[in-house]
């Protein structure tokens, strides 16, 4: 006798966050009570050790279907049937419907006596309640923000601005007249010794004498 388990849940985050996180399967015993550990053999099988109604369990079960952010499958290869897979439907902004499905047999008389309990059913609401907290605990990627960057440096024209030897810079201010006095003086303080006494104006006279 097969029985069958349907339980759905809204979990705030994206299809593709629930997506991802649910085909971590190794990550199953942070949120589903019972799986002590599941291991990934390969690419499609997996081997499970699990606590059922009572019973200590180990199974390999194999990936049957994986679409990207749609659904994930799984059945156990042989013994008795033991098979789930998950929907995942998107909800609104930032929202999934994550739809459980799970078919199993029970196997000998404490499985048996559970399965008439209705242990499994309230594992797997309590299972998906987990998933829930635990995916929801994580929150969004963090985002790194970079620091800004610095201006960059004005484009100055060699031919309207001279080059500058005091500090290997271009000159933007373009202060500089190609004279020894240019590197060691501002231009306000030439200015103001052209106006001091014993001024000899340069040969060719004044910008504007010329």
């Amino acid at each position: 006798m097969t029985t069958k388990v349907n339980k759905t849940i809204l979990v705030n985050v994206p299809v593709s966050t629930a997506y991802e996180q649910w085909t971590h399967f190794e990550e199953f015993p942070h949120f589903m009570g019972g799986v002590e550990r599941v291991t990934r053999l390969s690419d499609d099988r997996l081997e499970w050790v699990a606590d059922i109604a009572g019973v200590h369990r180990r199974w390999e079960a194999k990936i049957v279907q994986q679409d990207t952010d749609r659904a994930v499958a799984w059945a156990a290869v042989d013994g008795a049937k033991n098979a789930g897979w998950v929907d995942f439907k998107e909800a609104g902004a930032g929202q999934t419907s994550l739809h459980l499905n799970l078919e199993y047999e029970p196997h000998g008389v404490l499985e048996y006596l559970g399965d008439k309990l209705h242990v499994i059913e309230r594992q797997a609401e309590s299972d998906l309640k987990k998933f829930k907290a635990f995916i929801e605990k994580k929150g969004p990627d963090t985002v790194v923000e970079t620091e800004a960057a610095a201006p960059a440096t004005p484009i100055v024209d060699p031919v309207t601005h001279a080059f500058d030897q005091t500090n290997g810079l271009v000159d933007i201010e373009g202060d500089s007249d190609e004279t020894a006095e240019s590197d060691t003086h501002s231009a306000a303080e030439r200015n103001k010794d052209q106006d001091g006494p014993g001024f000899i104006p340069p040969i060719g006279g004044l910008p504007g004498q010329r």
